[in-house]
């Protein structure tokens, strides 16, 4: 079993305060497909501007005019070239002013197959919003100089711990089957705060998650559960509780919503129980939740693999 080593350094809301910094480019082009439809479209532009309700007409525009959107034969696209179904379009994502996120990730493992990296908290996954070049998955592109590296599943941006990547794409395909059939065991750590009573030690949670209000939360509502997880109580002190999260499903927020709805929100959630004021990211008050292990069959070698992060919540 390998074990990542913590950084010796210090999906979130659509808008996050920044410190300033240099524009980034993102050096890797984001791919968009165009789907058929019974009213197509009259041109990729009028397409654009749908789909990317978030990004203002003038972002295309200047996109377009600098040549930063291609088509599938790498051309640039134009404000009037016609819309094209089942062809995919190519364009480069930028972000003005970008924080630097000062704590370091850790690679595990890698082989011909898979890379195991260990995430820090804050540092997104995957490109998205504010962030571009601050994120895992540039910086392992960059570091590793795999340019084709693809994450097999995300964490939220605010958890660290473990994400396992696919480096062959001939065999991507096969280890994402084992994400979509829950074939791997997932374990988290997360520092609850409040007081578990006498006797109880365990928990399975059901719900039926959905997008809240604002889009970037989730809430429950009646109807068929989507999203289970297995909770256990590890120890408890001075009014906080370190809890053991296995989840039996994948989704978005679904531990921060189960464990605050036992009563035990995860120390320094800035969104369960309750969304808190819009504000600059505090380096020093992280989300204590952790993905802590990961335990799978490798479907190409056939071995039973554990990986395990070193790092530690605040307890």
């Amino acid at each position: 079993m390998l074990s990542c080593r913590r950084a010796d350094s210090r999906r979130e809301p659509p808008a996050i305060l920044m410190q300033r910094s240099a524009m980034s480019i993102s050096p890797y082009p984001a791919t968009v497909t165009m789907p058929r439809l019974e009213h197509p479209y009259p041109t990729v532009f009028a397409f654009l501007v749908e789909h990317f309700p978030r990004i203002p007409r003038e972002v295309w525009e200047t996109r377009i005019a600098q040549g930063k959107v291609l088509g599938e034969d790498g051309a640039p696209v134009g404000i009037a070239t016609p819309y094209a179904p089942q062809r995919r379009v190519f364009y480069f994502r930028e972000v003005e002013e970008e924080r630097e996120i000062p704590f370091r990730e850790e690679i595990l493992f890698q082989n011909d197959e898979l890379l195991v990296a260990c995430k820090p908290h804050f540092l997104p996954v995957t490109p998205g919003g504010v962030y571009l070049n601050q994120s895992l998955l540039h910086r392992l592109r960059e570091r590793t100089g795999i340019h084709h590296l693809v994450p097999l599943h995300r964490i939220d941006r605010e958890t660290a711990g473990l994400v396992l990547f696919s480096v062959n794409p001939k065999t991507r395909g096969r280890y994402g089957a084992l994400f979509q059939g829950g074939c791997i065991e997932k374990e988290y750590r997360a520092v609850g705060v409040g007081r578990v009573p006498e006797g109880e030690k365990s928990w399975l949670v059901e719900s039926r998650l959905v997008s809240g209000e604002p889009w970037f939360v989730m809430t429950t509502e009646p109807g068929t559960p989507n999203a289970r997880s297995q909770i256990r109580l590890l120890e408890e002190r001075q009014g906080r509780c370190l809890f053991a999260l296995s989840p039996v499903t994948g989704k978005t927020h679904q531990l921060r919503v189960h464990l605050s709805s036992l009563g035990w929100p995860i120390l320094n959630d800035r969104l369960y129980p309750q969304l808190q004021p819009q504000q600059l990211d505090d380096f020093d008050k992280p989300l204590q939740l952790l993905a802590q292990r990961l335990r799978f069959k490798d479907p190409v070698s056939g071995k039973s693999l554990e990986f395990q992060s070193d790092r530690r919540l605040l307890w």
